[in-house]
This record gives C-alpha cells, structure tokens and sequence, in this order.
C-alpha cells in the first residue's frame, strides 16, 4: 500500500537525522581555506563513527540506509582534506573515501566537508551471518588509524513478540517487541503511527525492559491501515581507538511495520 508523508525528504532521513548529523559537518573554517593533511596532522582530532541500519517500508534501497560512516571532526582552521595515499577498510573490504574541504553546501562558501570513509553493507548477509566486531582501518604512508567496536557487525531488528503477528494489532492492547541482538541495550525507543494517507504521525507511549518494548494502541486510534514505526540508537563498545584523539559515535536503528489497527 502506499503511505504519503509530510515531508519533501525522504521520511528515513528525517528520523535518522540523530545519527547521521555528526557525518557532515558544514561550520565555518578558515576563509573556505582547503589544507591536504596527513592522517598524523588529523590525530588530535575525534574520530566520528555511525552505524545507520534503516529497515524503511517506503524507500527500503535508499542510499546510505545501511551504512557504517567514519568521519573527522571538523575544527577552527583549514579545512582538511585526505591526501591521495590514504586508504580505508572496514574488516579488511575497502571503504569508499570522501576526501572532505572547503564545501559551498548551502550557500556557504566558508564551510568545511568533513574527511571521512563509509561502507555500505548488504543487511541481508548481515542478518545471516553471526555477530562480530567491527575493524577499521586507515592508513597513509606513515600513520595507521584504528577503531574496533565490540560486536557492532550485526543486523538490527524489532522482533515481535507474543500471540498473532505485527500486521494485525487491536485496539486498546498491548504488544511487544525484542531489539536484537539480544546483547545490545538500546537507548529510549520511539515509537511513531501514521495513519495511510495521513499527514499528522502520533507518537506511542513505550515501555521498555532492557531490550524489550511494549506499546499500546489506543482506543482512539481510527480503524485504518497505519504505518508503525520504532527506532533507538546505542552507543557502541570501543575496544581499540588508536591514531587520534579519541573516538565516538552512535548505532542507531529504524524499522517500520505495514499494520492494520482492527477492533
């Protein structure tokens, strides 16, 4: 069925906006000034890191849905950019490479691009294949930079749970739903219902034990296909940061559900 948003942007990028914000930084730098640095230049910087794992029922191939993204922040100064030997992997597959610089995204003709890499990752081998560490890896002629997150290489999912199944839910009971892997503990999970061919999305009251959510439909929620959406984000393990000055970032997972609210 379809289901029209309320907004021009893809409905995915709006909601993910959290986890991928850090990725593109557009702030002001030197005069629009573009300096090719080495990654020994970058290493007091914050090594930027995302996971966006987004099961969207309306554009399920939009670009940088499942995606795993490093990036240097951007600071006071030149803008940097990678120069031509660095290379980058994500457990040993290469990383496409954005050199970064001096942007006019904007109309600005002062801001900076971020440096930063990104794989995009197949969700269905992920899903099959078992939950391990994520290693990345850049280098140049002299330095190496290295993350590793514990257990970060596992698709996402809300999984229902209990009686019936998630096309279906009844006024004025209760459900629930188990974030997988089971090992994570995601942070507060949102939950939002759409109405189809509505533009006014509700936001669901949640419960959450650890990994597991309940929601309620409520009573008031017109008999119609809707389209249920949850997502969350965690910050990841880091076992190794190496190369710069430290390293954060956020695993941040979206999924929808096709329901049909019945009495």
């Amino acid at each position: 069925m379809s289901l029209p948003v309320s907004s021009s942007l893809p409905r995915w990028t709006v909601r993910g906006f959290g986890a991928l914000g850090a990725l593109v930084s557009l702030v002001g730098c030197g005069g629009g000034e573009t300096k090719v640095m080495s990654l020994a230049e970058l290493s007091d910087r914050t090594l930027i890191y995302a996971l966006t794992d987004v099961d969207d029922e309306e554009t399920p191939d939009a670009q940088g849905a499942h995606r795993f993204t490093v990036s240097y922040s951007v600071t006071d100064g030149p803008c940097s950019r990678f120069a031509d030997d660095v290379t980058a992997t994500l457990n040993g597959q290469p990383m496409t490479l954005v050199p970064g610089g001096a942007s006019e995204v904007g109309g600005r003709g002062d801001a900076c691009e971020n440096s930063r890499a990104y794989f995009n990752y197949d969700p269905g081998a992920w899903s099959r294949e078992p939950v391990s560490d994520i290693t990345v890896q850049l280098q140049d002629a002299t330095t190496t930079v290295r993350l590793v997150l514990q257990g970060a290489k596992a698709k996402r999912s809300f999984t229902f749970q209990g009686e019936g199944t998630p096309d279906k839910l009844r006024v004025g009971q209760t459900y629930d739903f188990l974030w997988e892997p089971a090992s994570e503990v995601p942070g507060p999970v949102s939950v939002i219902i759409m109405r189809e061919g509505g533009r006014a999305p509700g936001t669901l009251t949640a419960t959450q034990e650890g990994g597991k959510v309940g929601i309620t439909i409520p009573a008031t929620t017109p008999q119609a296909n809707h389209l249920l959406s949850m997502e969350a984000s965690l910050a990841g393990i880091v076992r190794e940061c190496t190369g710069v000055a430290s390293c954060d970032g956020t695993i941040f997972h979206s999924q929808d559900f096709v329901i049909a609210v019945v009495p």
